[in-house]
């Protein structure tokens, strides 16, 4: 029997992209509400009561509103998949990266509740929580994570900007220094020092590039870059969607070389003569970013 899923916000980048990948499976039945009744919350209850996954495309307000119409609905409400802000350190909620640690993937689809991860988040987490966990970077480490990442991850306005050619080809944001993503960051990375993070924008569609500079000599035990690279394939060994792959001699990344596709890599480019060394996430924000990962958590709570 298929799969009852309920894709909340399907308008959106991240639900288009989502309806996309389910829309050919025949192990997945996607319902939807009629164009009509869209903001009926009562034919939004029924919905609701009536699929096995609710995926929220929302922004955060509006996914907490359904998710209370749910948490009303006692044993009927579906499990849930979120993919904005609201939950991700919330508690009651499993994060949705399987990567993560051991079990991680196990924890996902025993869930009722998943919060999908952030798109700077994934690569920030992936390149940090192994050497946090290896004991090669310590929680109150000083940290800078840099970011760039295509228009699309940032929202109908950006979108509309640089889809009309109203925006720069390069920018720099939230220079508040108060991006959402850093609880979770945070969180999952284990680190008790906020990390410094600045993130950018390029007049791309897709594609996303994070990266986090170290001075090997500020690390404890002074590893080797080696070093590094080893505690990331011992914790990525047998990760479907994760791979680490030796930096190339030119020293250059190309942001878009995995669009398309549900996957990330990791980079460790080094100058053991400076002891410095540059930690890369290379990913597609609408892939393992986005939506790639919802259905790749959609696919353990379902047992795809």
């Amino acid at each position: 029997m298929a799969t009852k899923v309920f894709i909340d916000g399907d308008a959106g980048t991240t639900g288009l992209e989502i309806r996309e990948r389910l829309a050919a499976r025949a192990d997945i039945e996607i319902v939807a509400i009629p164009f009509e009744k869209r903001k009926d919350v009562e034919a939004k209850r029924a919905i609701l009561a009536s699929v096995d996954v609710a995926i929220l495309c929302l922004p955060d307000a509006a996914a907490k509103e359904t998710v209370a119409l749910c948490a009303a609905l006692g044993d009927a409400a579906p499990r849930l998949l979120d993919a904005s802000t609201a939950h991700r350190v919330a508690p009651g909620w499993v994060y949705g990266f399987p990567e993560l640690c051991a079990g991680q993937a196990e924890a996902v689809a025993a869930a009722k509740r998943v919060a999908n991860v952030g798109c700077y988040a994934t690569g920030s987490i992936a390149l940090l929580r192994p050497l946090v966990d290896a004991g090669l970077i310590q929680p109150d480490q000083p940290l800078t994570i840099n970011a760039v990442s295509g228009y699309s991850g940032g929202g109908r306005q950006m979108i509309e900007a640089y889809e009309k050619g109203e925006a720069p080809a390069f920018e720099l944001y939230a220079l508040g220094l108060e991006h959402k993503h850093i609880p979770e960051i945070m969180a999952y990375s284990k680190l008790t020092a906020r990390p410094l993070f600045v993130p950018s924008v390029g007049n791309f569609r897709q594609g996303m590039l994070v990266s986090i500079p170290l001075a090997l000599d500020a690390l404890p035990g002074k590893p080797k870059a080696a070093d590094i690279e080893a505690a990331y394939r011992r914790h990525y060994a047998g990760a479907p969607h994760v791979r680490v792959v030796e930096a190339p001699e030119t020293g250059r990344l190309d942001a878009l070389a995995l669009n398309g596709t549900d996957d990330m890599e990791i980079f460790v480019f080094a100058n053991e003569a400076q002891r410095h060394t540059v930690l890369v996430a290379r990913l597609d924000n609408l892939g393992k970013g986005a939506s790639g990962a919802a259905v790749q958590n959609l696919d353990l709570m379902t047992g795809a």
